[in-house]
């Protein structure tokens, strides 16, 4: 599993994220976690057959439907999906795979490591976000990680 500073370093440099899986519905953590990232700066784009659009964005079928360059794939599917999902992630040129909270797929890993591109999995996307850029609140979320490391501002 990546450490504190790649995590830091994969939210930092992917900031189209490509979510499969996106629910319209604003109860689902899959809208949850989408809309955060887009309240936070993060491009979104919708992968759902399902859907014409969500959150104010188009919402294509699939991976390869996407007409723009991804930098991450964040995962909402079943584990035995993820293996295609990566693959696909890897076919678009995406730099990242990230699988949500519950995800777990030894494939899935072992297809990006094949492909050299960062790779996540059983972590969700905006509680990371929040706790190592400074959004948890009081009614955050207990990742039992605490980490003294501090984001580096570099001052021009």
């Amino acid at each position: 599993m990546p450490d504190i500073p790649t995590l830091r370093r994969i939210l930092s440099e992917n900031k189209t994220l490509a979510v499969v899986g996106l629910s319209a519905k604003w109860h689902r953590p899959s809208f949850f976690a989408a809309k955060y990232m887009q309240d936070h700066g993060y491009r979104i784009i919708p992968v759902n057959p399902n859907y014409p659009e969500i959150l104010g964005q188009t919402c294509y079928p699939d991976l390869a439907s996407i007409p723009e360059p991804v930098d991450m794939v964040d995962i909402f599917q079943r584990a035995e999906t993820t293996p295609d999902y990566t693959r696909q992630a890897i076919e678009i040129g995406a730099k990242a795979v990230w699988l949500q909270l519950g995800i777990i797929s030894d494939e899935a890993r072992q297809i990006a490591e094949k492909a050299e591109i960062d790779f996540v999995m059983d972590r969700c996307v905006k509680i990371e976000h929040a706790r190592l850029f400074g959004g948890l609140n009081f009614i955050g979320v207990n990742t039992r990680v605490i980490s003294s490391q501090r984001n580096k501002v570099i001052a021009n």
